[in-house]
């Protein structure tokens, strides 16, 4: 007796550490192709969802296609860097709260730690007129442009959903503001709610959240708490850290349209309070630029102009510590959402929009700023088979795109 239930406790035993090594592997994988994102990601946030479908939907499959556009059409509603949130919103499904800030490290990191170092060390000097950064501009046409297909195959299939990403694309298009977006989206939940709500649509698709709805909770109140506690705690204690980090989480917290916003926030916050020049903010923006990752990243920059390296490690963690704790706290919500019949047609609606805001962002400012002449439009083409029909992965797009730029510059 005494035997079978040692050999009962070792099979136990033998699970429970199969599982922990399971668990170990999935966060290391998670970290590492995080990582290579973040070292390869370059072209701003509509190109890093390219870079994602590509990596967790094709490639990896971590997600499928339906779970990963409802991530970024929830992304599209928060304010926040909506590129960093699906990042982190796939490494919480992956891996837990764990997989969430591995993602997000290995994401992130990489820019954070260039840019910290251009603030110490490389002030002043100008990348605008580099050819690899041109390169790397065509890598990000030759993306997004995949990324579209693959998407407006799944999300537009039908006339009507075609027509309401015709009418988000020239929406966004003609009037170019956050405000503008994020009211064609709610126009299209309400246009696809109206037309889809009795669609009868299965939703095999799961989406594996493993953070308790108490942990959504606490995370929103913590939102909303430092949003409205952090201004007081500024006056009241007049500490330059303290009123750092609230000017950071501030512009992390109220911007809608991603990176390319949060810039000119940060420039009010900053520039004409004293805490940095004109030109060493303008300076820092043409880094960003050059740099892979999440363009929200400046604000390490900011931070380490003004207070060193420890002032870039405080602004990161204050200018993202929104992102995570909005996407913490919706996410355990939101499959049980997308199920409902009444949310479902409003989904689908979201879904088509984003695929025209993609559209739209593809054309200005990634090809208006990236295709100049006919042979970059060669180039692009080329960098488009050799990840479409080539299947090369994108890290080689990558070092292609920057080879090819520089190359291009002495023709």
């Amino acid at each position: 007796m005494n035997f079978s239930k040692k050999l009962k406790n070792r099979r136990h035993n033998e699970v429970d550490q199969n599982k922990t090594n399971r668990s170990f592997k999935s966060l290391i994988e998670i970290l590492f192709v995080s990582t290579r994102l973040g070292l390869t990601s370059f072209g701003g946030p509509i190109a890093h969802l390219g870079y994602f479908h590509n990596e967790y939907v094709r490639r990896r499959k971590w997600v499928d296609e339906k779970s990963y556009a409802d991530l970024v059409a929830l992304c599209q509603f928060l304010p926040g860097p909506a590129s960093s949130q699906v990042g982190i919103g796939v490494g919480v499904m992956r891996g837990g709260f764990i997989g969430g800030i591995l993602a997000f490290l290995g994401f992130t990191m990489p820019s954070v730690i260039a840019l910290v170092i251009l603030a110490l060390f490389l002030q002043g000097m100008d990348f605008s007129n580099a050819g690899w950064i041109h390169g790397l501009k065509i890598v990000a046409v030759a993306i997004v442009a995949h990324a579209i297909l693959g998407m407006s195959k799944n999300l537009t299939p039908d006339i009507k959903r075609k027509t309401i990403a015709l009418i988000a694309l020239i929406g966004n298009l003609m009037w170019q503001t956050a405000y503008v977006q994020v009211g064609i989206i709610i126009l299209a939940a309400l246009i696809g709610f109206l037309i889809y709500k009795q669609h009868d649509e299965s939703y095999e698709s799961k989406i594996h959240f493993p953070i308790s709805r108490g942990v959504g909770f606490v995370s929103l109140a913590l939102f909303f708490g430092l949003l409205f506690l952090l201004p007081i705690l500024r006056e009241v204690t007049s500490s330059n850290w303290i009123a750092l980090f609230d000017s950071f989480y501030r512009s992390g917290s109220l911007v809608f349209g991603g990176g390319h916003v949060v810039l000119p926030l940060l420039e009010r916050e900053f520039v004409p309070t004293g805490w940095l020049d004109k030109e060493t903010f303008l300076a820092g923006y043409g880094a960003t630029q050059a740099v892979p990752g999440p363009l929200f990243t400046f604000a390490a920059y900011i931070g380490a102009v003004i207070n060193g390296w420890q002032g870039g490690l405080l602004a990161t963690i204050a200018i993202f510590l929104p992102a995570f704790l909005l996407i913490l706290g919706t996410l355990p919500f939101w499959d049980t959402l997308r199920r409902n019949s009444k949310v479902k047609g409003a989904l689908m609606g979201v879904n088509a929009a984003v695929v025209g805001i993609l559209i739209a962002a593809f054309y200005n400012p990634i090809w208006t700023s990236s295709i100049l002449a006919p042979i970059d439009f060669a180039f692009a083409a080329i960098l488009f088979s050799m990840l479409v029909y080539w299947k090369l992965p994108p890290w080689v797009i990558v070092i292609t795109g920057a080879i090819g730029g520089s190359l291009m510059t002495l023709i």
